[in-house]
């Protein structure tokens, strides 16, 4: 079977319309927009999004010289542009397939060109065979660059199986549900490995709903598959009897690109589970979420994410679940030589669990090549106790190096700490030429080429920016300051910098809140091993870096070692890497990394 596309963001995806705006109903996308391909020409056609959320092809589009006799292709490869693929689909019957939502029917009806045909017994012949060319052709038409910041790419089709594999081991599903199943690639697959149980897909892109009620018709599942258009986490799902398989590729959207009410549902749904959830959630935590509510005990089901959530303050509440409640069975780490996602160098994670157990133990694994990913039941046995109290997940899935002689872990030195959080950076830094007193701006590293630029050592400020942090208690100012300071504020007020998330968690939205100057500052996240300088200007830092803080008195000569020692040693090959082929090195994986001891450090690493 080719790759299988994953919907990482496949709620979120490309429109045949193009501007898509939120709707607090039922649907939670961000706006996006698209170029539709014209037909025959491979020019893009710019589309249009109405006022209530819906789409129209422009009057370009619909201009287009179209032939006048019919043209028939017989492979996805001639599926020239996303209208040929709606037309792909009407053909292989997706109206057959359920009653059309009405945004469905608008692609529909807005498609110009009815004298062009496919070969549908073809498609259909290879849809039968377990290959996905309608998919196919929709990830050739849309490029990855163009997918990547909404999530969409492929599965390799091994791993699938594997997760339909590990289903298959764990019960006999009565229903199969894929929370964002774009053209269903899952689903099918699922449903030809369960011909007993009912399927339901569901997604929020009209256009993935048409063409997995194509791929629907053409394999012969019309009498027990249905589709849903609209918000898995909305969704009401009726009871069966027996348990429910829930499989695919829950969306990885960040959270800037999610409604403020949905941030509130899911902080509020967690509450009632006395659980905590954070606005910065991406959206494949929501609908770890939606599945606990929409299962009960006795189902299960196997997700394929990003492994951000291992780590991220904002993966707790998955972390939790999977401890009470989604009832965690095992954990798989893909590291991205493995090519989870054939258009994206990312770390995935293979969660499977079980609704409504509470495990003593979850098995944990890393996976270094697709062939070697075996039986999902496989792994490391790590314990609960051990599970509730890191942290962090993924510095326990990973097996430890030995250090060699002479070598200890970075964090036996230093604590790593990552730079503050200003909420709203186009406030709080500023150029040279900002009216406030001068104790309250700090040159600070602002992006991560500061510290690439400076080489071994930063050694001047001129470069840097200032970060604006006020101290909570104003009162501490002169008059003249005061007024000074009164005013930035009502700037900042404007520009509703008191209004971000971050600005109304802290103690006074105003006071940023820097960590003391770090005598060795990291970069963590790039294509290239992170730079390690000496901080000769005592710089402050934000979040693009890290601080290393010496857990004792630590000499100059010292501390220059280390970071000669971390620039010349460390490899990206110790970090994980994330879509975009990032390499991000969190600040506990970071105190991980071996180091000569402090004995070698003060004499003086060798030549």
């Amino acid at each position: 079977m080719a790759s299988s596309r994953r919907r990482c963001g496949t709620s979120w995806p490309p429109r045949v319309g193009g501007l898509r705006r939120s709707r607090p109903s039922s649907r939670g996308w961000r706006a996006l927009s698209v170029l539709l391909p014209t037909p025959h020409t491979g020019r893009p056609c710019k589309t249009t999004g109405t006022s209530n959320g819906s789409h129209a092809v422009s009057s370009d589009f619909a201009a287009t010289k179209q032939p006048t006799e019919p043209v028939e292709t017989c492979n996805s490869e001639a599926i020239a542009s996303l209208a040929d693929l709606v037309q792909a689909c009407l053909e292989l019957g997706a109206e057959a397939a359920g009653a059309l939502d009405a945004e469905e029917r608008q692609l529909v009806e807005q498609w110009p060109n009815r004298n062009r045909h496919v070969l549908a017994a073809d498609l259909a012949e290879r849809i039968r065979g377990g290959e996905d060319p309608l998919g196919e052709a929709y990830c050739r038409l849309v490029s990855p660059q163009d997918r990547r910041p909404l999530g969409q790419t492929y599965t390799p089709g091994p791993v699938i199986a594997a997760m339909i594999d590990w289903a298959d081991d764990n019960g006999s599903p009565r229903r199969i549900i894929d929370p964002g199943a774009g053209s269903g690639r899952y689903l099918l697959a699922a449903a030809r490995r369960f011909p007993e149980a009912e399927v339901l897909g569901v997604d929020v892109d009209p256009l993935a709903t048409l063409m997995l009620r194509a791929n629907i018709a053409a394999s012969g599942l019309g009498d027990r598959a249905s589709v849903r258009l609209g918000d898995y986490r909305s969704l009401e799902i009726p009871k069966v009897d027996g348990p429910t398989l829930f499989i695919g590729n829950p969306p990885y959207v960040r959270h800037h690109q999610i409604a403020a009410h949905w941030k509130q549902w899911l902080q509020t749904t967690a509450k009632r589970r006395g659980l905590d959830a954070s606005g910065l959630a991406g959206l494949h935590v929501h609908f770890f979420l939606a599945t606990t509510e929409h299962g009960k005990p006795g189902d299960y089901g196997t997700f394929i994410t990003s492994a951000e959530w291992l780590d991220v303050n904002y993966g707790r509440l998955v972390r939790e679940l999977l401890l009470d409640g989604l009832g965690g069975q095992s954990l798989h780490v893909l590291e991205p030589q493995a090519a989870p996602f054939s258009d994206a160098v990312t770390t995935g994670a293979i969660t499977c669990f079980h609704l409504g157990d509470k495990p003593e133990s979850i098995k944990v694994r890393h996976v270094e090549t697709v062939s070697n990913l075996g039986r999902l039941s496989e792994g490391r046995e790590i314990s609960r106790q051990r599970l509730a109290e890191a942290n962090r997940w993924s510095v326990i899935t990973r097996v430890t190096p030995k250090l060699g002689e002479g070598f200890v872990e970075l964090g036996e030195l230093c604590r790593v700490h990552r730079g503050a959080v200003t909420g709203a950076n186009k406030v709080w830094i500023a150029q040279h030429d900002v009216d406030l007193p001068e104790e309250v701006l700090y040159p600070s590293v602002t992006k991560a080429q500061d510290l690439f630029r400076a080489g071994e050592r930063l050694s001047a400020k001129d470069a840097l920016r200032y970060v604006i942090d006020l101290p909570v208690d104003l009162d501490v100012f002169s008059a003249n300051e005061r007024k000074r300071i009164d005013k930035f504020l009502r700037l900042a007020k404007g520009k509703k910098a008191h209004e971000g998330y971050v600005a109304t968690n802290r103690k006074a939205w105003w006071s940023v809140g820097l960590r003391k100057a770090a005598p060795v500052l990291a970069t963590y996240m790039a294509r290239r091993p992170p730079a390690f300088v000496r901080n000769d200007v005592e710089a402050r830092h934000i979040n693009i870096a890290h601080g290393l803080y010496p857990r004792q008195p630590l000499d100059s000569l010292t501390l220059d070692n280390l970071a000669s020692h971390l620039r010349t040693a460390v490899t990206l090959a110790q970090g994980r890497t994330y879509a975009g082929g990032l390499t991000k090195f969190e600040p506990k994986e970071m105190e991980r990394l071996p180091v000569p001891d402090l004995s070698v450090l003060r004499e003086g690493l060798p030549a």
